[in-house]
């Protein structure tokens, strides 16, 4: 089953009430509509279907209650800043049965484990970026399955840096002078935010198959909380250049990011990859892939299972 993402953008009251996320307007709230009315403009989302919630304003008002039940349904709950941009990330500190054997698994892990693992990441990103670069511009993408086939045991070559210089220099058509900066022009901030929603799902699903999101195994910012999430991701952020690259066709994309356009990248969780040979939506296929990691993690196997495009 598909999980919801629901993003809020405008003032609201979020409240729980018998398993169900409830939605009230300020506006209305303050009004003096009898309760009936004010009880039919309310609007009731089961906890269940819920992976996801956006908070983008900062006159949204949710109760523990509902946070907590989130937590306990393992939503990812993300947190915009004043710039309307995701700033934050609320998951649940237990998300399998089996978690605390799971924990051990990954931290002991061997170094040459974590460099093949690395390694298999590596290829798997480069090679959707080859096929990003195929589908929406005419450059060559002979030199990225060039460096797909070179990438070594722990990357000591550094081909993912190889590949990400050719590659932004030619995958934005419409933007020939493009730089890739999280600070820069836009749709830089496009792509910060689409990868922010997919840092979500994945951190999510980390968390689903028992995994310690803070532990990577390359990532390793003291700062950082999610480093595992941020090493899982890689092959997943071509499906959100892709995305971007529709977006700015479709969109003039100025600094300050639109409620539609944010509203289309919620799309995100739904986008169409395959894994294991079989079409899936990607947050089903960030689980497959999480799930796979898991039992790298155990010895039960030795390759991680990543999507390709459809």
């Amino acid at each position: 089953m598909i999980k919801k993402t629901l993003y809020f953008g405008n003032p609201a009251y979020l409240s729980l009430r018998l398993g169900q996320l409830v939605l009230k307007l300020p506006e209305v709230e303050k009004s003096n509509m009898t309760g009936k009315m004010k009880a039919d403009l309310e609007r009731t989302i089961p906890i269940e279907d819920i992976g996801i919630v956006v908070l983008d304003h900062k006159q949204i008002t949710i109760t523990q209650g509902l946070i907590s039940a989130l937590l306990d349904n393992t939503t990812a709950v993300v947190i915009c800043n004043e710039k309307r941009m995701p700033s934050g990330l609320l998951l649940p500190l237990e998300g399998n049965t089996i978690q605390n054997e799971r924990f051990r698994n990954q931290i002991e892990i061997s170094i040459p484990q974590k460099k093949q693992i690395w390694q298999q990441t590596i290829i798997a990103k480069i090679k959707n970026q080859a096929y990003c670069l195929q589908k929406n511009t005419a450059k060559s993408f002979a030199p990225l399955h060039v460096l797909a086939k070179n990438v070594r045991s722990g990357d000591p070559d550094n081909c993912e840096a190889q590949a990400a210089a050719y590659y932004w220099k030619n995958v934005f058509e419409d933007h020939p002078n493009f730089t890739r900066n999280k600070e820069g022009t836009p749709p830089n901030n496009l792509l910060n935010y689409g990868y922010a929603i997919l840092r979500a799902v994945i951190a999510r699903a980390l968390v689903g198959s028992g995994l310690l999101p803070v532990y990577g195994i390359h990532h390793h910012n003291r700062y950082n909380a999610y480093c595992l999430a941020d090493d899982i991701m890689e092959p997943y952020r071509p499906f959100i250049d892709d995305l971007v690259i529709t977006l700015c066709r479709q969109y003039e994309i100025g600094e300050n990011l639109t409620t539609d356009i944010k509203r289309e990248m919620l799309c995100i969780p739904t986008i169409d990859v395959r894994i294991n040979g079989k079409r899936s939506p990607l947050m089903i296929a960030a689980s497959q892939t999480t799930a796979s990691l898991a039992k790298c993690f155990n010895g039960e196997s030795k390759n991680v299972v990543y999507p390709e495009f459809p």
